[in-house]
């Protein structure tokens, strides 16, 4: 057993089964508490000298050695069968992988409980850390099985996995100049003692020198950015899994901050946060319409309480512990996925929020209520999911990781979006829709009836723009198709129009009259004829 794990994999499995170190000690007569007042100085000079202050026997060094009991992780583990030792990852023959016991079954267990499962975590510890072993030929599976959960133990490793830190990244590191006094050092001085100081790690005076190398080294770095308050946040999970690898931290955050928070740390990023907080409040009218008007009226917008949230990705927000359920998502999807973190946020804050008026919105976010964390990363994967990608694009993403086809969004100024309060969505995610999943779609056809009838999208419903009265916000001024709208539970509704129909006061209308998933397809109709194979029809030659 010994020859099988490491003696960090031993103490884990260890507290899980009910293993306290402390208690051992103080059980041995290791440790003994004494009254406070019994441990101050006689005498404490201006310079911070002090005099007169009896030793703690229990800082001084014992060569007494203190066997740990083992019983219980023994009984726990005892009945595991050994092939569980040597997790198959991957085989072409279906006898051997037949042969394979059944895994640990946790389906429908909360994260919380399956962090504190010793057999859980034992299965997961063995099999991710060979898959570790294997970085980065088998970065796929380690992302497959990241995507269950990820175990506390290995949680550092697999989160720079994810991020694809590799080769020499502690020579990289040595490199950097971290010692030479820069202007953001004051900045950062002041910044870093209220960095999460109730974890014991960050707030020693360990941390809070890696934290400024960090710190200090990525503003060296990044030439192009400004050290901008919030960083610290960022950078102390990172920290935090890698204490004793500050160059494995560095090299995270490296990663880190193009993906996902690309142009955030500009010294004029106006423009890259509006455009997010733009996308931001289309993203809470797609999905809840009723908030978005209540929050719209009471004009009650993100700019007032989200810009923390998504410049930090709600490090600064959270607790650590939180932090880490929650970026276990975060590096699994794009640099969107934070949107759908505060759209989670603000649906655990629903009732409440509209209930409340301006005034009461403000003090609800300066002092915001506990949430829910696993239900909001659950909530935040299955809007995530359900929502195409194009709805939350932006041209301020980085071009590594942005689509840019000629089906694709582009050329969206912020002025134009910012006058947008539904999204629009590309082209080749509604030809995705109609031919994989026409179940899921309702293409409203806004044009006028002739040229409706002359060609259309396969199966789109017609309300001529001309037809509708704007005056009332009521559903039922569509006209027939009020009910299709009206009971709309779960598809996407697309509004195809032309340069002669107005894009935004139609789909703002639906929003008013509070239809769900409203969207608005980019280029209009026309951008639809030269595709092949077509999705048209000529409504005159069906009927």
């Amino acid at each position: 057993m010994y020859e099988i794990f490491t003696i960090s994999e031993l103490y884990y499995w260890w507290q899980l089964t009910g293993g306290d170190v402390l208690q051992e000690l103080k059980r041995q007569g290791l440790i003994r508490s004494s009254p406070p007042i019994l441990s101050l100085p006689h005498l404490v000079l201006i310079e911070g000298t002090i005099l007169g202050q009896d030793r703690n026997p229990a800082t001084l060094y014992d060569p007494k050695i203190v066997e740990m009991p083992m019983e219980t992780l023994y009984e726990r583990f005892k009945n595991i069968s050994f092939s569980c030792y040597y997790p198959l990852i991957q085989t072409k023959s279906e006898i051997i992988a037949q042969s394979e016991p059944e895994p640990y079954d946790a389906t429908g267990l909360p994260l919380v409980i399956k962090e504190k499962d010793p057999e859980y975590q034992f299965h997961r510890v063995i099999l991710l850390r060979r898959l570790l072993h294997g970085y980065p030929f088998t970065r796929d599976l380690i992302v497959k099985e990241a995507e269950k959960d990820i175990p506390p133990l290995f949680r550092g490793d697999i989160w720079s996995a994810l991020l694809n830190v590799r080769g020499d990244y502690e020579r990289q590191y040595a490199k950097i100049d971290k010692a030479t006094p820069t202007p953001t050092d004051r900045q950062i001085e002041v910044d870093i003692p209220r960095c999460h100081q109730y974890n014991e790690l960050l707030s020693s005076m360990e941390g809070h020198k890696k934290l400024k190398r960090i710190l200090k080294a990525w503003v060296n770095q990044n030439t192009q950015y400004v050290y901008w308050q919030g960083l610290d946040s960022l950078t102390a999970p990172f920290l935090y899994l890698n204490f004793n690898d500050e160059a494995k931290a560095f090299s995270c955050l490296s990663k880190f901050v193009p993906k996902y928070l690309h142009n955030f740390f500009l010294k004029d990023n106006s423009a890259v946060i509006e455009e997010y907080l733009a996308k931001f409040s289309q993203l809470i009218a797609f999905h809840d319409p009723v908030l978005a008007n209540h929050l719209y009226e009471i004009n009650f917008y993100p700019q007032l309480f989200a810009i923390p949230w998504f410049l930090t990705l709600f490090s600064h927000v959270f607790p650590l512990h939180k932090i880490l359920h929650l970026w276990d998502k975060v590096l699994l999807g794009n640099s969107s996925f934070s949107l759908h973190i505060g759209l989670s946020v603000l649906t655990q804050l629903r009732d409440r929020l509209l209930n409340s008026g301006f005034n009461e919105c403000i003090l609800l976010f300066s002092d915001l209520p506990e949430v829910d964390i696993e239900k909001c990363v659950i909530l935040s994967a299955e809007t995530f999911q359900k929502t195409p990608g194009s709805i939350t694009h932006r041209e301020y993403e980085n071009e590594e990781f942005k689509k840019t086809g000629e089906l694709d969004i582009s050329g969206v100024t912020l002025q134009d979006l910012k006058k947008e309060r539904c999204p629009r969505i590309s082209v080749s995610d509604l030809l995705e829709l109609i031919r994989n999943s026409p179940d899921k779609a309702i293409v409203v056809d806004i044009r006028n009836i002739t040229q409706f009838n002359r060609c259309s999208v396969r199966d789109s419903i017609n309300i001529p723009f001309s037809s509708v009265c704007f005056s009332e916000n009521k559903i039922e001024n569509v006209g027939h198709h009020s009910n299709v709208l009206k009971d709309n539970l779960d598809k996407i509704v697309v509004v195809v129009g032309d340069e002669e129909t107005d894009l935004e006061l139609f789909p703002t209308f639906l929003l008013n009259c509070n239809v769900k998933f409203v969207c608005v397809l980019h280029g209009g109709f026309n951008i639809l004829l030269p595709i092949s194979p077509t999705i048209l029809a000529s409504q005159n030659h069906i009927s």
